[in-house]
């Protein structure tokens, strides 16, 4: 079973995801995670010739959509 089929409960906590995981974790697209890449917004590792990327990047990428959101909320509010 590749990653695209499982759910993101499915998926262990690992420190480390390939790109796949990390895309059903995130519920964004190959595409969209390779944007954000280059961005600079998310955070990866290589190891050999995979593209892994950190839990703890995921985390932070999450927090920074959820600033965003935030800021978004706080200027329309104004």
């Amino acid at each position: 079973m590749t990653a695209e089929h499982f759910t993101p409960d499915e998926i262990p906590r690992r420190l480390l995801y390939p790109i796949k995981e990390a895309m059903v974790l995130l519920s964004i697209g190959r595409s969209t995670i390779y944007e954000q890449l280059r961005a600079g917004r998310l955070r990866s590792v290589t190891q050999g010739a995979s593209r892994l990327i950190p839990a703890a990047a995921l985390d932070e990428y999450v927090a920074l959509l959820e600033k965003e959101a935030q800021e978004v909320r706080s200027d329309e509010a104004a």
